[in-house]
């Protein structure tokens, strides 16, 4: 494993100089980038760029490599990351489809064990404001401002979408940064940090795909990436003993792809891996995939001038991640921070990138719903895997129980839906999933329309199980592919007989999930093994024929009636 570029001889050692004996830690660093690959991540084994720093994290943790997100769009899949629960549990299913009032968080959760819960950048959270006039809670009031939240303490939110005529704009903080430091502007977001500047000085919109690769208006010292940093670190840096979640959010590299200098031309098309896509995919006899392909995003990123113009800027926004990240972690180890915080790094979902003839990142393909997954643990009981890679099928709801088992809080099966990763992280035997699900909501796509499907029936859910992965499509035949012999994802086997049998077990396993309880959160396993102990509430006595049955029972017998 590569070691971080700051770090001096005797940094190479395990991060942290005094392990932590104890079971419990004091914080959590949770460190998400916005629509990152995990194949552009030298750790992952990319060949076309290094990311050291990552690779140092790596080194100094667990490297998952199976894992999968809950939806492959931005606001399900952080909804689930946020709550712990499968986009069918929390309902918000689309991007802006609010999260509703009284879906419990992981926040509600680490505020009950006196943990600090605070948001550093995205969360693309959509508060149900409806919900809460309906039940008379100020949406500017203590209980309010949290559920407008996602359940964090907002230090500052940015989602990185501030076009001026957006009604969800939020980057008021980003913008009175830029104005202290000189710059000027009706919207700073969108006429220093995306756009970018021509050899002939003229401004050009990085909206456009075509501009991607000139240089942002805003310096590199000043960027959205390196200013969220800065903001991670002054929190940190302001925290005494109470224990601590931050969620450090990027919102690179995510569009607008428009990266500062000199990361906006520290790549070439030549630089980048070959596209993953083949002209047998073109002539799909699926309804589903024949209309995705006709869409504008996925016409766009099969030109090989837009892929390739686009392709090394997002390259150029990962490596100046990276590079933050490095003065990031340097600040941990100089302040002792590594010895009693946990540091996750992962992203929301990641990119198509012209692979599969598409751009974007919907459907399940691993370039958009794979994602890295980095782990350190500062507790001595992780010593022996550090280094090490996990092939476990792991899936974002993970985290969210890992969180509380962490700081030694109460875990919560009836509510979150994940398994916490303490036993893979401590290298202890422990029972595992056999296959993780990710769902998609597709009605406010054309495909839908294009087919006639109804909004109720636009559901798409991946099972995979390490090898076969299975999309059940509602009206439409399942998509199958077998990553042991394709690992490019390039043959659809769902309309092959030879394969029905193999379709028929995924099915099986489908549906095997969709009996699980997912709506059963208000009664914790104690208070039902207590209701199933107790019987009828006390007072209530049912079929019983004789006053001799109520007595062996136990059970307390009306005193002003008699027998």
């Amino acid at each position: 494993m590569a070691r971080a570029p700051h770090s001096a001889a005797d940094r190479d050692r395990p991060a942290a100089s005094l392990r932590l004996p104890k079971a419990s830690i004091m914080n959590v660093l949770w460190i998400m980038a916005d629509q990152l690959r995990w194949d552009y991540l030298s750790c992952y084994g990319a060949t076309h760029m290094e990311t050291p720093n990552l690779d140092w994290l790596a080194s100094q943790g667990v490297r998952f490599n199976k894992a999968y997100v809950q939806s492959p769009i931005c606001g399900p899949s952080r909804m689930s990351y946020y709550t712990g629960r499968y986009v069918r549990s929390h309902g918000s299913t689309l991007n802006g489809a609010p999260l509703r009032v009284g879906e419990p968080t992981l926040g509600e959760h680490l505020r009950d064990h006196g943990v600090k819960y605070s948001l550093v950048g995205k969360t693309h959270m959509t508060p149900d404001t409806a919900g809460m006039k309906r039940l008379g809670i100020d949406p500017t009031g203590t209980i309010g401002a949290l559920m407008s939240e996602c359940g964090f303490e907002v230090v500052l939110r940015d989602d990185g979408e501030n076009p001026t005529a957006h009604p969800g704009r939020k980057s008021a903080a980003y913008e009175a940064y830029l104005r202290r430091h000189g710059m000027e502007g009706d919207n700073l977001w969108e006429e220093w940090a995306n756009t970018g500047v021509t050899p002939d000085g003229d401004l050009v919109s990085g909206w456009m795909l075509e501009n991607s690769a000139y240089p942002a208006r805003v310096s590199r010292d000043h960027s959205e990436t390196a200013w969220l940093t800065t903001c991670g670190i002054d929190y940190i840096a302001a925290q005494g003993d109470q224990p601590w979640l931050c969620h450090l959010s990027y919102i690179k590299p995510h569009w607008p792809y428009m990266a500062p200098a000199p990361y906006n031309d520290m790549y070439s098309a030549d630089d980048l891996p070959p596209v993953n896509r083949h002209p047998a995919e073109q002539d799909t006899d699926h309804p589903l995939l024949r209309e995705w392909l006709k869409s504008r995003i996925s016409r766009n990123f099969s030109r090989d001038e837009i892929r390739d113009t686009v392709g090394p800027v997002y390259m150029g926004l990962i490596k100046e991640l990276d590079d933050q990240l490095g003065r990031l972690f340097a600040f941990l180890r100089e302040t002792g921070r590594m010895d009693d915080t946990m540091i996750v790094f992962c992203a929301d979902h990641g990119d198509n990138m012209g692979d599969h003839w598409m751009g974007e990142k919907d459907l399940f393909y691993d370039c958009s719903a794979r994602v890295p997954l980095l782990i350190y643990d500062p507790r001595q009981q992780a010593d022996a895997t550090r280094g090490t890679a996990s092939d476990a099928l792991v899936e974002a709801i993970d985290l969210a129980p890992t969180f509380l088992d962490a700081f030694d809080a109460p875990a919560k099966p009836h509510i979150l839906e994940g398994r916490s990763l303490r036993p893979i992280l401590h290298g202890t035997p422990a029972p595992w999933r056999d296959f993780c699900v990710s769902e998609y909501d597709y009605a406010t796509r054309p495909a839908r329309r294009v087919n006639g499907i109804d909004q109720a029936d636009a559901r798409l859910v991946m099972i995979f199980d390490g090898r076969w992965k299975y999309v059940h499509v509602e009206q439409m035949r399942p998509l199958l592919y077998d990553l042991e012999t394709d690992p490019d994802e390039i043959v659809d086997l769902g309309g092959d007989p030879r394969f029905a049998a193999q379709i028929d077990r995924m099915k099986a396993l489908h549906f095997e999930w969709s009996r699980q309880h997912h709506t059963r959160i208000t009664r914790d396993p104690a208070a039902v093994e207590t209701a199933t102990d107790r019987g009828a509430p006390p007072g209530v006595l049912i079929a019983y024929a004789n006053r001799s049955e109520v007595d062996s029972d136990g059970r307390i017998f009306p005193t002003h009636v008699q027998q």
